[in-house]
């Protein structure tokens, strides 16, 4: 049975792309909603992301109410029932509701269908079935608004049937834990996962990788995570996780919430030939792989005792960001905190760091007189170690200086 609640009007609601968007898709006296995410997070008082619509209208139908409205349509997911409309470049996803035909644990065959809670029953977790009008009636046929109300996570229905029908849901249900739920977790949904686990290689890479990620950015993902390893949920995806203890001592440290350096931490253990294949199987972007593997291979061997020579040094030739992340995570591994005085100098060092910029070119040994060729390599190399070695402050002059007498 639908429980109805009441939710104050919200300014994206209020807003006046969101009033034509609905305006124009309720013209005909349908029932148009809100559902998903926005109705979630403004129940709960936390900024929205996107704005998701449903309606009983095919997509057909949709397009031309519209464009009616003077709205632009694009038909981004025609086949699965998903118009995205544009606003005064605001941007609204708009889905039919649908029922599942069939599932093979990775596709759907959906139906349309005219009743929302058979739409809400093909969902995954009760806090994600609810439906918001645009008066603010919030309508809940799973019990989702109490779900929210003690962070508890739970799926629609019975949890392995919906891990079945999509196995992405698996990690869905701890990525929201991680989001959304505390320490106690649903055991049901636990057990489900743990059974149906092996469906994860079924999955393709990308739908794993942006999962693991969104799960890692979490406040605290540690609970999560430790009931993951417990429940042997790595070991289908990403069987180099043997502890959590390096990313629960990182995350006490962390300057900045970075997933990615996260994701290092999970790894720690094992030789790092291990890991090289890690960003081609899950698909990382070119800039996530060379970040990762800079990471578990570095340059530079960075920890709270390195040489304050050689640590500005390192922030000269890799850069800050990447030194701040090699020294906390050497410091979880170490079990060193900011507490050490070695740490805080080196901390206050990164703090302290500005860009420096190396004052000789090629082109001044030219105008010098020395040839292109090996040799001119040679002396901007050993000028620019020399410079280094001065703590960067030789200018220009110096530096042409010290290469012509090399």
């Amino acid at each position: 049975m639908t429980t109805t609640y009441r939710l104050e009007s919200q300014p994206w609601m209020l807003a006046e792309e969101t009033q034509r968007v609905i305006g124009a898709l309720s013209k005909q006296g349908q029932d148009v909603r809100f559902v998903g995410g926005c109705v979630r997070d403004a129940m709960l008082g936390r900024e929205i992301k996107d704005i998701d619509i449903a309606t009983p209208d095919h997509p057909e139908t949709v397009i031309k109410l519209l464009e009616a409205g003077k709205i632009k349509a694009i038909p981004t997911g025609l086949d699965h029932g998903t118009i995205t409309a544009v606003c005064n470049h605001q941007v609204f996803e708009i889905t039919t509701l649908r029922v599942d035909v069939e599932t093979d644990g990775r596709h759907a065959t959906v139906a349309y269908t005219d009743n929302w809670e058979e739409d809400a029953a093909r969902r995954d977790l009760t806090m994600n079935a609810l439906s918001c009008r645009l008066d603010g009636t919030v309508f809940d046929p799973f019990g989702g608004v109490q779900d929210l109300k003690e962070n508890r996570i739970r799926f629609v229905g019975k949890a392995e049937t919906r891990i079945e029908e999509d196995a992405l849901r698996l990690l869905r249900f701890f990525r929201f834990q991680a989001w959304y739920g505390t320490d106690a977790f649903d055991q049901e949904g636990v057990m489900a996962a743990k059974t149906k686990a092996p469906m994860l290689k079924g999955l393709s890479a990308e739908r794993i990788h942006s999962e693991l990620m969104k799960l890692l950015a979490a406040p605290n993902p540690i609970p999560v995570l430790k009931v993951m390893l417990e429940k042997q949920i790595f070991s289908h995806f990403l069987p180099e996780v043997r502890t959590v203890d390096c990313v629960e001592a990182f995350i006490a440290l962390e300057g900045r919430r970075d997933p990615l350096v996260r994701l290092v931490a999970l790894l720690d253990g094992g030789e790092a030939k291990e890991k090289r294949s890690i960003p081609d199987r899950l698909r990382f972007s070119t800039a996530e792989k060379q970040h990762f593997l800079s990471l578990i291979e570095p340059e530079y061997g960075i920890d709270a005792s390195t040489d304050e020579m050689l640590f500005k040094e390192a922030l000269y030739r890799i850069g800050a960001g990447l030194v701040s992340d090699l020294l906390r995570l050497q410091m979880a591994r170490d079990g060193t905190s900011f507490g050490h005085e070695n740490a805080r100098s080196r901390a206050k060092i990164i703090e302290n760091w500005r860009p420096v910029f190396f004052p000789l070119q090629g082109r001044d040994l030219i105008q010098a007189g020395v040839e292109p060729g090996p040799k001119m390599g040679r002396l901007l190399k050993a000028t620019e170690n020399w410079w280094i070695e001065q703590s960067f402050k030789p200018d220009h002059e110096e530096c042409l200086a010290y290469a012509l007498k090399v």
